[in-house]
């Protein structure tokens, strides 16, 4: 038995006594086999990949006790987060997202900032998994000593990629991660997810703009604070530029993504790594504006709280569908209902009253 964070406990400076270690006496017993919960805290703040990979891999587990100790560890390092920029990146497909993060991380880390990739994978829930291709996607990023690649599993939920990546992202954050990349690899609700855990949100598009044509959905176009158009290299320089303008115009006739920011669209060529200057000029501005407006300390509440309810609303759905009067009884109520004896709303009401043990 070692000795482990005890929640409720103010964090102090890693920072005070030089070693970056965290003080032993916010700590107590923990469960068995898991690694001692002051040491791997001291390496995710001096910035120790190994302790990071490790910390993650009991976030993402499966297991109760995996997920105590990873809720933990997540409390011990809660004072150390929330001091990166969050960006996350949606694209159409064939829009070149993994060439534009790898392009516009390798640029970053050349700045001397370090960065974490992020992805997000809901489509993953169909073998368990994740996309183990990132890194393979992004040789050239995943070799610099300043970034950090991992893809996050659903775990077969979206919900539970939805709280993966985020306390993945609180992890990096401690871990020295001072710009969070968050990637959808899925579609459909990924895009909302990944706006609803980042500052600013940008989706990457070819040549040729309009809903028709790229298969845009309107309500993606307004999570957007910036649209880029990829691939403006060789003869599709001058379509980006149309294209561009033409994304300007629809961003104008749309409420924008983020008070008091005007949405744009900027062109690029991530493969000639050209353009990425002005997208990050663009983003410090953003950043800029809504820290000193305090709208982006009102969105990562917002997002806390909306955080909250999602996994409020996971922890329901998972107390119901393992109770055991549900495990036994609810084929038979299905039937009834199917065999239209009895009406679903009635057949919900009857199973929640057994549920939560409601009286006559």
């Amino acid at each position: 038995m070692t000795d482990e964070y005890l929640p409720g406990q103010k964090g102090v400076d890693a920072s005070q006594d030089g070693t970056g270690a965290l003080p032993q006496k916010v700590f107590r017993k923990k469960a068995r086999h898991s690694p001692d919960l002051a040491a791997i805290g001291a390496g995710i703040l001096n910035g120790s990949i190994n302790d990071l990979a490790k910390a993650i891999t009991y976030i993402e587990s499966s297991s109760p006790a995996h997920y105590t100790y990873g809720q933990e560890l997540l409390q011990a390092m809660l004072p150390y987060t929330g001091k990166s920029i969050r960006i996350g990146i949606t694209g159409v497909p064939g829009a070149g997202k993994s060439t534009f993060i790898e392009s516009f991380g390798i640029r970053l880390c050349e700045e001397g900032h370090r960065v974490a990739v992020l992805a997000v994978d809901p489509s993953s829930s169909i073998s368990g998994g994740s996309i183990l291709g990132d890194k393979t996607r992004m040789e050239q990023l995943a070799r610099h000593p300043n970034a950090f690649i991992r893809p996050s599993p659903s775990g077969g939920t979206l919900g539970g990629v939805h709280r993966k990546t985020r306390e993945t992202m609180l992890l990096c954050e401690a871990a020295g991660f001072n710009m969070i990349l968050v990637e959808t690899i899925g579609v459909g609700q990924s895009e909302y997810m990944v706006r609803g855990m980042t500052d600013f949100f940008m989706l990457l598009v070819l040549t040729g703009a309009g809903d028709e044509l790229q298969g845009i959905k309107k309500g993606i176009l307004e999570l957007a604070d910036a649209i880029i158009v990829n691939k403006a290299d060789g003869e599709n320089k001058l379509p980006a530029q149309k294209t561009k303008r033409e994304y300007d115009q629809l961003l104008h006739m749309l409420k924008p993504s983020t008070k008091g920011w005007r949405s744009k669209a900027f062109v690029c060529s991530a493969l000639k790594q050209e353009g990425m200057g002005e997208i990050w000029t663009a983003i410090q501005s953003f950043q800029s504006l809504t820290e000193a407006s305090g709208v982006m300390a009102d969105r990562r509440r917002s997002q806390t709280k909306d955080w909250l309810h999602t996994l409020i609303a996971e922890q329901l759905h998972q107390f119901f569908y393992r109770h055991p009067y549900i495990k036994t009884n609810l084929t038979e109520w299905e039937r009834l209902a199917m065999d239209g004896k009895i009406m679903p709303a009635q057949a919900a009401g009857e199973l929640f009253g057994k549920v939560m043990k409601k009286t006559e």
